[in-house]
């Protein structure tokens, strides 16, 4: 691939998972960027489009081993896609080298090394985990402009977060109940080879998996505790949905006392008002299929009025706004480019 002349030298490592495809997919259309690696352990040596087809004849790439040294040589910024646990050294060495890195994994989220070690074993590179900046895009600009190191959140963090912030930065929901009914669509789980993600086992069904244990949940604890102080804790519960793409979370949160709820409007208002990736649905709950195939966020958000309870709807394509659309949007906040290049295009419906 070639772009302009000024364009920036792009690699992307880990390219044949769902998100490093995602990846390549939507970079082979952004008007300053020139994809100059892609990297695959299992496909080295094999062509793009051979082991992904639908970029035959439109993406003359060839797939290698990640080779830090290599990798550097020839690109400007790295997005790394690869499973937790297996990023950490190898961005440590492209940072050496002068490469910037958009880091689509788990490996530094936590900015505490003890609470990483906890949630997900020893990291290789702790001393970099407090530079890494969270790429929640619409709460990190200022923070992203000098970054050389981005961790992308989570799919289902930025689902929930992007709901939750707004009202916990205002003062408007107390910090404890707060529950999140998350649904995900299977390729979530990455290209994993096991049981539970077979056709017969996921079509025509729903489950929930990791109750009180998903390492997605002392992620959004961790980003809510500024706001709402050290004792967050949520109740998080992930269910798998028989569909491709797409998330669904039901946010449940008690208001504070004596806050109107129209406060709520106002909060989503004043933060995401002229937000071009989150659209605000009122109350009218968003579906997954108007985000679809987008770097989109829906926001929608009603009172039970005798519970007592708000509820706040929050849909986005775990693969665009949870990996590699946000990712892209924090490459072009990064750079100081219009956030949209890249992303600007429709959901794709029916």
């Amino acid at each position: 691939m070639t772009g302009p002349a000024d364009a920036v030298r792009v690699a992307v490592v880990g390219a044949t998972g769902y998100a490093g495809a995602e990846l390549a997919r939507l970079l082979a259309r952004h008007p300053k960027v020139d994809l100059t690696v892609v990297t695959s352990e299992q496909s080295a040596g094999k062509a793009l489009g051979d082991v992904l087809p639908s970029f035959r004849r439109k993406l003359d790439l060839r797939l290698e081993a990640f080779d830090p040294a290599r990798v550097a040589a020839r690109c400007d910024v790295a997005f790394t896609a690869l499973p937790s646990g297996k990023s950490g050294g190898g961005i440590a060495m492209l940072l050496d080298h002068g490469v910037r890195v958009v880091d689509i994994g788990a490996d530094f989220r936590f900015r505490d090394p003890s609470e990483h070690a906890r949630v997900y074993g020893p990291h290789p590179v702790p001393a970099l985990l407090g530079e890494a900046v969270y790429g929640l895009t619409e709460h990190a600009r200022a923070a992203l402009r000098g970054a050389r190191l981005v961790a992308n959140p989570g799919c289902y963090p930025t689902a929930a977060l992007l709901a939750i912030v707004p009202l916990a930065e205002a003062g408007l929901v107390e910090s404890g109940g707060i529950i999140i009914d998350a649904k995900s669509g299977v390729t979530g789980a990455g290209r994993t080879v096991a049981a539970e993600y077979l056709f017969a086992e996921v079509d025509d069904n729903l489950r929930a998996y990791k109750i009180g244990e998903h390492r997605h949940a002392p992620e959004i604890e961790q980003q809510l505790r500024p706001f709402l102080g050290a004792e967050v804790a949520v109740t998080f519960v992930p269910h798998l949905l028989p569909i491709r793409r797409g998330i669904l979370s039901t946010v449940y949160v008690r208001p504070r006392a004596g806050v109107d709820f129209g406060a709520f409007a106002k909060a989503f208002e004043s933060r995401y008002g002229s937000e071009r990736f989150v659209v605000l649905t009122g109350v009218r709950p968003p579906e997954i299929r108007d985000v679809v195939g987008t770097n989109d966020c829906a926001i929608g958000w009603a009172l039970d009025a005798k519970s007592r309870i708000a509820v706040v709807v929050s849909v986005i394509d775990n693969l665009g706004k949870g990996a590699a659309g946000q990712a892209i949007q924090n490459l072009n906040a990064m750079m100081g480019w219009p956030e949209p290049w890249g992303l600007d295009h429709l959901a794709v419906v029916p």
